[in-house]
C-alpha cells in the first residue's frame, strides 16, 4: 500500500504541473472539462477494481461477463491510440484518403473474427491466444509466441503510442515529450494495476465514447471552416481523393493494399492478445460476435474523423509538415470555448485506453503463459498478485523506454504499419494453416516462424542501418526499395511455401482441438448460409448477418465514391 500511495502522490504532482502548463493555453471551462474527464476515468477505474482481488478470471477476463456493446467499444478504443490521430491525419495531409484503406481492410478481418474465430476461441476455454496455440501445436510454440508478443507490445504499441502522445501534447501545449509520456503512464497504470481487465474495459467504454465525440467535433468544425467537401476538393489536388493508388506508389500501391494489408490485419485483429483479450471477456459467443461487428462498423469512422482532419489541415495550413496536422487543428482557433477541452479529452482517452490494453495484455501473457506453467499449483489469489506485479513492471518498463521515443520515424503511422508488415506474415500463415489444415504440425509451425521472422526482422534491421547512414550494397538498397506491403506479400508467400514443403510428407492430425475447430467453422458456415437463405432464423444471428452485410455495402459505397 505504501508503494501505491507513493505512486498516487507522484500522479497528483504531475497533474498539478499539467494543469499549470495547460491553463496558459486553455480557458477555464476547457480546463474543467479535462479535469472532469480525468476524475471520471480514475473513479471508474477504481470502482471496478473493487472485486478483482482473488479471482483469476475476474482480473484477467472480467469474469467472462462483458456484454457486446462494451466488447465492441473496448476493441475500438484499444485499437485507436495517439498514433492514429497523429499518423492518419499526418498521412492524410500529405497523401490524401488512401491511408484510410488500412482501416477498411481491418473491417473484413473483424467480420472474419466475429463469425469464424469467436466461436472457436470461446469454446476452447483459453485465457490467451498462445494457450490456444499450445492446444493446436505444443508448449514451445505457446512460449515463443507469448514472448514475441510481449516484446512487440513494448517496442511498438507502448513506445509508438508514447511518441505520438508526446508529439501531440508538445505541439498543443508545449509540454516536454518525456514529461507528458510519464504523466499518462502513471495515471493509466494506477487503475490498470489495481483493477485488471474489468477496470480497463469499463473505463474504455467511457473513453471510446469520449474519443469519438472529440474527433467528430473537430472534424465537423474543420469541415465547416473549409467550406464543406466542395470547398475541400477545390483546395486540394484531385489525387488526394483517390483511395486506390498506382502499383508504383511508394506508400499505398493498390496491390499492397488489397493483398498485403489483409495479411497484417489478420495478425493484428485475429491473433494478437492485445485485441482478442476483449473477445475472451464476452459473456457469450453471440456477445463476442456482435461486439466484433460493432467494432467493425466503428472502424469506418477513422476515415471521417482521423484521416479527413489531415486533409482539412492541409487546406487550412499548407505550411504544416505531415504529423503536425492534427495538433495544428487542435491548437488553432477552430474550436469555441469548452469544445477544445472535449477534443483534448478525446485524445487523452485514445492514448490511455490503448496503453491500458497493452499493460493488461502483457501482464496476462506473462502470468498465464510463463508463471502459471512453471507454478501450476499457484492459487488464484497468488496469480492475481503476479498479474498486478507484472502490470507494475510493464508500467515501469514503459517509463524507462520513454527516452527511446526519439528513435521513432516522424511518419509514425507508416512506421508502425511497416514494422507490422515485417513480423506478421509468418504468424498469419501458421495460424491460417493451423485453422484449416490437418497436416501442419508443431515442427512445421516452429520452423516457419523462425525462418519467417528472421527474414522480417532482417529487413527491419536493414532499414535501421540505412537510416543511420551506413553505406549498403546495391542489392540491399534494392531490397529496401520494395514497398513494405509488397514485402509482406513476399514474406507470406515464403512462409506458405515452407509450410507446404514441410507438410508434403506429414500425416493428418486428428486431435480433439482440430475436430473442435472444424466443427466450429462448419457451424458458422451453416449459420451464414441459413441467414442468407431465410428470414426465419434466431433474431440475434439474423441481426448480426444484416449488420455484416450493411458494413460490406458501406465499404463498397466508399470505394465507388473515392476509387
Amino acid at each position: 500500500m505504501k508503494i501505491h500511495g507513493t505512486i498516487c502522490e507522484y500522479v497528483i504532482l504531475f497533474i498539478e504541473k499539467l494543469i499549470t502548463q495547460v491553463s496558459t493555453i486553455f480557458s477555464q471551462i476547457d480546463l474543467l472539462v479535462l479535469v472532469a474527464y480525468l476524475i471520471i476515468v480514475l473513479s471508474l477505474g477504481f470502482y471496478y477494481s473493487r472485486r478483482s482481488d482473488e479471482n483469476y478470471s475476474d482480473y484477467f477476463l472480467a469474469g467472462r461477463n462483458i456484454g457486446w456493446f462494451t466488447v465492441g467499444i473496448s476493441i475500438f478504443a484499444t485499437n485507436i491510440s495517439s498514433e492514429h490521430f497523429i499518423g492518419l491525419a499526418g498521412s492524410g495531409s500529405t497523401r490524401g484518403l488512401a491511408v484510410g484503406q488500412f482501416e477498411l481492410m481491418a473491417i473484413f478481418t473483424l467480420i472474419f473474427l466475429g463469425w469464424i474465430l469467436a466461436p472457436i476461441y470461446l469454446k476452447s476455454g483459453v485465457v490467451t491466444v498462445p494457450e490456444f496455440l499450445e492446444k493446436r501445436f505444443d508448449r514451445k510454440i505457446r512460449k515463443m509466441f507469448a514472448g514475441f508478443s510481449i516484446v512487440i507490445y513494448i517496442f511498438t504499441k507502448i513506445l509508438v503510442s508514447l511518441f505520438a502522445a508526446g508529439l501531440l501534447f508538445y505541439k498543443i501545449f508545449g509540454l516536454n515529450i518525456y514529461a507528458s509520456s510519464i504523466i499518462i503512464i502513471l495515471i493509466t497504470g494506477l487503475y490498470s494495476v489495481t483493477g485488471g481487465v474489468n477496470a480497463v474495459m469499463r473505463t474504455q467504454l467511457f473513453q471510446g465514447i469520449v474519443l469519438i465525440l472529440g474527433a467528430v467535433i473537430l472534424s465537423a468544425f474543420g469541415l465547416n471552416a473549409v467550406g464543406g467537401f466542395t470547398g475541400l476538393e477545390q483546395k486540394l489536388p484531385a489525387d488526394f481523393f483517390n483511395m486506390f493508388k498506382p502499383i508504383t506508389d511508394p506508400d499505398f500501391p493498390w496491390t499492397g493494399i488489397l493483398f498485403g494489408a489483409p495479411i497484417i490485419a489478420f495478425w493484428y485483429w485475429c491473433t494478437d492478445q492485445y485485441i482478442v483479450q476483449r473477445l475472451f471477456s464476452a459473456k457469450s459467443i453471440n456477445d463476442a460476435r456482435r461486439g466484433t461487428l460493432l467494432a467493425a462498423f466503428l472502424k469506418i469512422l477513422p476515415i471521417f474523423i482521423l484521416v479527413l482532419p489531415g486533409l482539412i489541415a492541409a487546406a487550412l495550413y499548407p505550411e504544416i509538415n505531415g504529423d503536425e496536422a492534427y495538433s495544428a487543428l487542435v491548437a488553432g482557433d477552430l474550436l469555441p470555448t469548452g469544445l477544445k477541452g472535449i477534443v483534448v479529452a478525446g485524445l487523452l482517452a485514445a492514448i490511455m485506453s490503448s496503453l491500458a490494453g497493452a499493460f493488461n495484455s502483457t501482464a496476462v501473457l506473462f502470468t498465464n503463459d510463463f508463471y502459471k506453467i512453471r507454478n501450476p499449483q499457484a492459487n488464484e489469489r497468488k496469480l492475481v498478485l503476479v498479474g498486478r506485479l507484472s502490470t507494475t513492471a510493464v508500467v515501469v518498463a514503459a517509463i524507462i523506454i520513454v527516452p527511446f521515443v526519439k528513435l521513432i520515424s516522424s511518419q509514425v503511422y507508416l512506421f508502425l504499419q511497416s514494422v507490422q508488415a515485417f513480423v506478421s506474415p509468418p504468424i498469419t500463415a501458421v495460424f491460417l494453416f493451423g485453422l484449416f489444415s490437418k497436416k501442419i504440425n508443431s515442427r512445421t509451425a516452429f520452423i516457419t516462424l523462425i525462418v519467417g521472422e528472421s527474414i522480417g526482422i532482417s529487413r527491419l534491421l536493414l532499414e535501421m542501418v540505412n537510416n543511420i547512414g551506413i553505406e549498403l550494397h546495391p542489392i540491399l538498397i534494392w531490397v529496401l526499395g520494395v514497398n513494405f506491403l509488397h514485402f509482406a506479400i513476399f514474406l507470406f508467400v515464403v512462409s506458405v511455401t515452407i509450410i507446404l514443403v514441410l507438410n508434403y510428407s506429414s500425416v493428418k492430425i486428428t486431435s480433439g482441438i482440430i475436430i473442435d475447430i472444424r466443427n466450429s467453422i462448419s457451424e458458422s458456415y451453416l449459420e451464414l448460409k441459413n441467414n442468407f437463405a431465410s428470414i426465419r432464423t434466431v433474431h440475434g444471428l439474423k441481426s448480426n448477418f444484416v449488420l455484416s452485410a450493411f458494413i460490406v455495402i458501406l465499404i463498397i459505397g466508399l470505394w465507388s465514391i473515392w476509387y
